[in-house]
């Protein structure tokens, strides 16, 4: 009788440890959807890029610049005296104007000023984020934005439809630390 409780405990403890085999898919894709996907979006950044080329070409006495980040930009008053740049933490002023690449303005500078941001605490345009940190205090840039590092795919629901390339005329007027700004209004202390 022992013999046989012992066989049937080994032969428990060998089965339960006996691995499972992998299961197949209820259903299986093909992937067409993905490479479809990615061949639209490949084609959308071929068109945004060459009418952001296209801009540049048409502008030969102006200099711009290429970011890291996939965006264009520009100089239209540049600070030679001063060197410090925004840093996460401080808070930024600035105002700016949307347009198209055309030049027809989409939002006035006098529709979104004042702007106070957070340097990399609060969320803002994809682009702005980046291209603020370029700046020194009292410059003026333009910068192209694709439509990735801009409203994206949906556009801001009012004005600037669906993957909309655009040019942002941003100035900054000021940046401080964020110890050096009162908490309670979004304005430096005295």
């Amino acid at each position: 009788m022992k013999k046989y409780i012992l066989s049937l405990l080994i032969l428990l403890v060998v089965s339960a440890c006996s691995q499972q085999q992998a299961r197949m898919p209820v259903s299986r894709t093909s992937g067409t959807f993905m490479r479809e996907s990615v061949e639209r979006n490949k084609k959308l950044v071929g068109r945004e890029e060459a009418a952001i080329d296209s801009v540049i070409k048409s502008n030969p006495k102006i200099k711009y610049l290429a970011s890291s980040k996939g965006y264009w930009y520009f100089y239209e008053n540049k600070n030679q005296n001063d060197t410090l740049k925004p840093k996460k933490g401080d808070v930024a002023y600035f105002d700016y104007s949307i347009s198209d690449l055309n030049g027809n303005v989409i939002y006035s500078e006098v529709e979104l000023r004042p702007q106070t941001y957070a340097v990399d605490k609060q969320n803002i345009l994809m682009g702005l984020r980046d291209g603020i940190k370029l700046m020194k205090k009292k410059e003026v840039v333009t910068f192209l934005f694709p439509s990735h590092m801009a409203y994206g795919f949906r556009g801001d629901t009012k004005r600037i439809g669906p993957n909309t390339t655009i040019a942002c005329t941003v100035t900054l007027h000021d940046f401080k630390p964020e110890t050096q700004v009162n908490t309670n209004s979004n304005t430096p202390k005295q």
